[in-house]
């Protein structure tokens, strides 16, 4: 394979890995990312249609989160 395209196959494969959703988040990817992100007390977590649904402590209050499929974190009102 010539170096030019091997070259343009790994840029596509690191687009790919890069701009690729967080499908997958184990429990304890999920509970890791959420610590990091201040939350306690992690509980009730669920698959929605929304994302992965779950209940948290931050700041002394609880807190209902929705994890989407790109890993962003969003409190619900």
């Amino acid at each position: 394979m010539p170096a030019r395209t091997l070259s343009q196959v790994l840029v596509c494969c690191l687009a790919f890995a890069f701009f690729t959703p967080a499908h997958a988040l184990t429990q304890e990817e999920l509970t890791a990312k959420l610590q990091s992100a201040g939350y306690t007390n992690i509980r009730d977590i669920k698959s929605t249609a929304e994302g992965i649904a779950v209940n948290a402590t931050k700041n002394g209050k609880d807190v209902s989160l929705v994890v989407d499929s790109y890993g962003q974190v969003k409190e619900r009102q």
